[in-house]
């Protein structure tokens, strides 16, 4: 088993094995992405956890085994079924139960988590005004907390208006890019969660370009070559990956 080459700042990943990552990888490094995620939270053996927008759950698993969680994996796109059998073949068939949930109709108890976390997907749902409040706070309970990773801007373009030498990757759902401040206000505002903390991952744009490369070299993710090209081209001076941690407001009354 080939352990996998992801730096110093991310020991816990490193020690997985390349192709079982990029055989059930999505989009760029999940793991890693995990692991910066989890660095900025305060996760304690035995929280249950909401992994949201999981894909093929290990993400989950890392989470599970690292952690010592309980992990709800809940994913729209892989069924419950498929994402079971790696659940079981990593061995964490106690911890780790997959769900198959569309975001604006998640089937839990408002108060059950000790923690949601979303992994490059948040991103997909999370940027409309109403969501925090209308379906996703609930489900932790007060003081709990929230985490996100997404693919993301260094700072937003003045009048929204796209450099010209990321034109010719483009794409009208990228809009839903955006800074780590932009995610700031985009929860603060609504008054129910303390943000802790909103930042970007040093390098980023390297370890996005590494994993995608990776990913093309295999072909089970479709656009990874135009998706490295415009990363080359980019060179880290706008594109990134966003971290953002909050706490669900104790003060704040039920959504």
């Amino acid at each position: 088993m080939e352990s996998r080459q992801t730096g110093s700042d991310f020991p816990r990943s490193a020690g997985y094995d390349t192709d079982w990552v990029l055989e059930n990888s999505m989009g760029p490094d999940v793991l890693l992405l995990t692991e910066f995620l989890a660095q900025a939270m305060d996760l304690q053996p035995g929280m249950r956890i909401l992994d949201l927008g999981c894909g093929r759950a290990i993400s989950s698993i890392f989470l599970a085994r690292e952690f010592d969680l309980q992990v709800w994996a809940a994913d729209l796109w892989v069924t419950p079924a498929e994402n079971w059998q790696r659940i079981r073949q990593a061995q964490v068939a106690d911890k780790v139960f997959p769900i198959y949930a569309e975001a604006h109709a998640l089937p839990f108890a408002h108060d059950f988590f000790d923690a949601i976390v979303s992994i490059d997907s948040y991103h997909y749902f999370g940027t409309d005004d109403m969501y925090l409040g209308n379906n996703f706070v609930q489900f932790v309970r007060p003081g709990g907390q929230l985490g996100i990773v997404v693919p993301g801007l260094v700072r937003e373009w003045p009048d929204g208006d796209v450099p010209g030498h990321l034109q010719p990757w483009w794409e009208f759902e990228m809009n839903s890019l955006h800074s780590p401040d932009w995610w700031r206000h985009h929860w603060a505002k609504s008054g129910l969660v303390n943000v802790e903390l909103a930042d970007l991952m040093s390098d980023g744009w390297k370890h996005w370009l590494d994993s995608i490369l990776a990913l093309a070299q295999i072909g089970n993710v479709p656009g990874c070559e135009e998706e490295a090209e415009m990363l080359r081209v980019d060179a880290g001076r706008n594109l990134g990956f966003t971290r953002m941690v909050a706490r669900r407001n104790p003060a704040s009354p039920e959504p």
